[in-house]
């Protein structure tokens, strides 16, 4: 096993780590921007998970993948952000 390889390997329990914590403050925030502010991160998060997946298994069609899950997560922050501009 290279060292990039165990790199890629030790990121991922870290990104879980990071997804737990998000979590929580999904489940506890106390404010709907904190909320949203969550849901932002753990799509960042599983961004991060699926690139480094993809490295480490040698498959670029998962790129594919994380590009539209940001891309997805980029149209509901712009719809969150159109929500709190209503006055909401």
């Amino acid at each position: 096993m290279t060292i990039e390889a165990f790199m890629l390997w030790g990121a991922m329990p870290a990104l879980a780590a990071s997804a737990v914590c998000a979590t929580i403050r999904l489940l506890k925030g106390p404010s709907l921007a904190d909320r949203a502010v969550a849901v932002d991160l753990l799509g960042a998060i599983c961004i991060g998970f699926v690139a480094a997946f993809a490295l480490a298994v040698d498959e670029p069609m998962l790129v594919d993948v994380a590009l539209a899950i940001a891309l997805i997560g980029f149209l509901g922050t712009v719809a969150f952000a159109r929500y709190i501009e209503r006055g909401a």
